[in-house]
């Protein structure tokens, strides 16, 4: 059982289901069964949000979001890391929820749970920023992929301010993430072509339509959030993600790029769903396993001490193998 506290933070700081529902939302969305299946994701979020924010030991934490069917339990883990990451920035004395959900039941879910960490920062001023990360040392990826927390920051802000972040095309300030503020509007751009696919229901011509309303130097990240998104969360059939593929054009390996990003998340935690094998043949021509190979041959090393950050590197070598990127973004 909860605690009086924990019940009332509930209370509070959670979202109903209806409020992050597409309709909940004001999205232009049709209800049907794909649409329904397809906001069950942030509502998902929401579960797991609630369950965390009570603050319960972890292993009561654990057996709860494991009841979450496996389609959607990265994204409770999702929520839950949400959670801890406020209660540990709040006044109190444990600081450590987050580190100890993500070294142990949440570690193969850290890919989305980076991502949660982003939502809390959208609730966060940005001075106690520099408090939400844990020391992940030993856990795989960390830090290069922390910058999901600003994709999923960018995510957040478009999802629940779509007139300011997506019509009128809000540009933040830099912040010094990773010690790199030069980088930091393109992982919120990620974050935010991940957001165009869940606002447009997945459908592949109003979310195109919806990325080439930006400026051509943003449709990039964009469209690699917006596969990496296809690709993990689905929502779409081989048709529409063909007609995904076509709209992308030119910035297709950009597209392909958030394909491998998403299976080597998928891949991660366990559980590839069908809907994501679909999507990694149509849009990107991969299986999962070559999917995973790309992503595994790539990385890019901790001790990289370049100009820019390790994440971004990674990055450039994954759209190698699909496309002329490079020359694209450096003309």
């Amino acid at each position: 059982m909860p605690s009086l506290l924990g019940a009332l933070r509930r209370r509070l700081l959670a979202p109903s289901l209806a409020s992050v529902g597409f309709a909940g939302r004001g999205f232009p969305v049709a209800a049907t069964a794909a649409t329904s299946r397809l906001e069950m994701v942030p509502q998902s979020v929401v579960c797991g949000f609630e369950w965390g924010i009570e603050d319960p030991p972890l292993w009561e934490a654990e057996r709860r979001l494991d009841m979450v069917e496996p389609m959607f339990r990265g994204f409770a883990y999702e929520g839950a890391t949400m959670a801890y990451t406020l209660l540990d920035v709040m006044p109190g004395r444990r600081r450590d929820r987050t580190r100890e959900l993500l070294l142990g039941p949440g570690r193969e879910h850290v890919f989305l749970a980076y991502i949660g960490i982003g939502f809390a920062m959208a609730r966060l001023p940005r001075p106690l920023w520099k408090k939400v990360l844990p020391d992940l040392t030993g856990v795989p990826y960390h830090p290069t992929m922390s910058w999901l927390a600003v994709d999923g920051y960018g995510f957040d802000r478009a999802y629940f301010d779509t007139r300011k972040w997506v019509d009128e095309q809000h540009v933040p300030e830099p912040y010094p993430w990773a010690g790199a503020p030069e980088y930091f509007q393109r992982a919120v751009d990620q974050g935010l072509g991940r957001a165009l696919w869940f606002i447009h229901a997945a459908g592949p011509t109003a979310v195109a339509e919806a990325v080439n309303r930006f400026p051509e130097t943003r449709r990039p990240d964009l469209w690699s959030g917006v596969g990496l998104a296809a690709t993990f969360a689905g929502g779409c059939d081989r048709d529409g993600l063909a007609e995904l593929r076509r709209s992308a054009g030119e910035y297709s390996d950009e597209l392909a790029l958030g394909v491998v990003f998403a299976i080597k998340a998928r891949t991660y935690a366990s559980f590839v769903p069908r809907h994501s094998r679909i999507a990694a043949l149509v849009l990107a021509d991969l299986g999962p396993e070559r999917a995973v190979r790309i992503a595994d041959s790539t990385v890019v090393g901790e001790d990289h001490t370049g100009p820019e950050p390790a994440y971004e590197l990674w990055r450039q070598r994954i759209r190698e193998h699909f496309g002329p990127a490079q020359k694209r973004l450096a003309g």
